[in-house]
């Protein structure tokens, strides 16, 4: 795969699950955070991630990989994707990095593979954040449709922009451009188009974790929305809220798929107070 020389989209390179992993590891302190993607076209953990790391790796280690297929790490020749693959996957980078345990935040397709580490590995997850998640069973929308149907071209992507953002005052040229030219970079597409081929509904069913597994997750969680998502209906979260016993469910209004870019700075303030909170019940109990 070519790389374009000194991008901020490049970590350092572990060896994952068997798989070449790029991955961004900042800060240090406490338990560290695992971030994990969502699956628009082109994307890496940076283009997700980029406004929020700053800020949480202030107090704290964070690590975000490209999950496998996407991004820089390693594209498996089968070309064969699933939740339980990628949930191996996650697990692989903890186990390279030497993490026992994480705080686990998931955006969208990421936070149905959190959610899946979570029931799966409970003890290897201290607090649970999802962002947007997909994890259970909803019928397909036509924003996601588009999005996991995406083909190439700077019409489509410009679209798409308008699908993952209310605040229409982010959907630069620029952005499309950046985001149209990562969708063609070598390999990206080719992978992308294996993940999610048509019909589609049969992969949000795959990244929907058992409802009985769910609500027997005792983790502290926090869950965030943004009230006009056209990906992720706001429906999945109130559910989530639902089965998970110690959950709290925070809807931000004027806010579409995109909570960690269109409201960075509260985002990054109120994940970063859920999981202080946990430190400070850590030192009080010692």
């Amino acid at each position: 795969m070519t790389v374009p020389e000194k991008s901020p989209e490049i970590g350092r390179e572990i060896t994952a699950a068997g798989y070449r992993t790029n991955v961004h590891d900042h800060g240090e302190g406490g338990v560290p955070v695992m971030m994990i993607h969502g699956s628009g076209p082109g994307v890496t953990a940076w283009a997700n991630w980029r406004l929020v790391i700053p800020e949480l790796a202030k107090n704290r280690r964070v690590v975000a990989p490209d999950m496998l297929g996407f991004g820089y790490s390693e594209r498996p020749e089968d070309q064969i994707y699933n939740r339980e693959r990628w949930v191996k996957h996650a697990i692989g980078v903890m186990d390279e990095l030497g993490l026992e345990q994480v705080d686990l935040v998931g955006n969208s397709f990421g936070g149905g593979l959190a959610l899946a580490l979570a029931i799966e590995h409970p003890k290897r997850i201290r607090r649970l954040v999802l962002m947007g998640s997909a994890g259970v069973r909803f019928p397909i929308t036509e924003g996601l449709d588009e999005v996991w149907g995406y083909e190439p071209s700077l019409d489509n992507m410009r679209r798409l922009m308008d699908v993952f953002a209310f605040n229409k005052g982010l959907l630069t040229d620029e952005l499309a451009e950046m985001r149209y030219e990562a969708s063609i970079r070598p390999g990206f597409q080719e992978s992308f188009a294996a993940m999610f081929p048509a019909p589609r509904q049969r992969w949000v069913d795959n990244l929907a974790s058992n409802e009985d597994d769910i609500r027997a997750l005792t983790h502290e969680t926090l869950i965030i929305h943004g009230r006009e998502d056209e990906v992720i209906p706001l429906e999945a979260s109130l559910r989530l809220a639902e089965l998970i016993d110690r959950a709290q469910l925070h809807v931000f209004g004027r806010c579409g798929h995109w909570t960690q870019i269109e409201h960075a700075d509260r985002f990054a303030r109120l994940v970063n107070d859920f999981l202080t909170e946990a430190d400070q019940a850590a030192v009080g109990g010692n």
